[in-house]
């Protein structure tokens, strides 16, 4: 499955073992289609296996913002999303498969006492407290005052996580402004400014801090 993963350090006869005592299911999705309608009201866990997925929130007026990019080995489901108190729904962002797992039966102790079946829920721990992280981290980005501010706290993200000035945007311009929760233009505007003032230097999707 890849490093990092909910199967972390079992074997992988184990695994077979698993998902077979844990009910899984897996389910292609093509582009655009929607794998959840809402997170919060289901008690299922879902791994990509592979694709992207995007959780997306729609305010009252129709407007979109991507909570988080997911990629492949990622997980969410309503264990991760249960601090928010609005309906998330999680589409896929390109074509995609998705296991899903009952959230019960993962809780629940084995009647086999398989030391698998700890190890994955120690697994899953560690994969909550990421999450926590993350979203702490992204929450330090939208709780800045300006659009301005916003963009260069979430480039200098970026750019602590690449190790890099220099680094790839996850995502398009148009998704950027949902995850940031800003108008397109205006935050198009913003980069612009900043290209002009020496902040940074953009080439597509690439950015490169200079004097941040």
């Amino acid at each position: 499955m890849g490093k990092n993963t909910i199967f972390d350090y079992i074997d992988e006869q184990d695994v077979k073992k698993l998902l077979n005592c844990l009910q899984c299911r897996k389910v292609s999705y093509k582009k655009e289609r929607t794998i959840v309608s809402n997170l919060i009201n289901t008690r299922m866990i879902y791994i990509i296996l592979r694709g992207t997925v995007d959780l997306i929130r729609y305010d009252y007026n129709g407007n979109r913002t991507i909570l988080e990019e997911l990629n492949e080995n990622d997980i969410f489901g309503e264990v991760f999303s249960a601090n928010l108190s609005s309906d998330i729904a999680a589409m896929a962002k390109t074509d995609c498969e998705i296991m899903s797992l009952d959230y019960q039966s993962i809780i629940t102790r084995c009647k086999k006492n398989c030391p698998f079946h700890d190890k994955f829920i120690e697994n899953m721990m560690d994969m909550i407290s990421k999450k926590i992280i993350e979203k702490n981290e992204r929450i330090e980005v939208l709780t800045q005052r300006s659009i301005r501010d916003k963009l260069l706290s979430y480039f200098e993200k970026l750019s602590r996580q690449k190790i890099s000035k220099t680094f790839n945007l996850p995502s398009s311009y148009t998704d950027l402004a949902d995850y940031l929760s800003i108008d397109r233009s205006a935050m198009m505007r913003e980069i612009k400014k900043l290209k002009d003032e020496g902040f940074i230097q953009t080439k597509g999707k690439k950015i490169t801090m200079l004097n941040y």
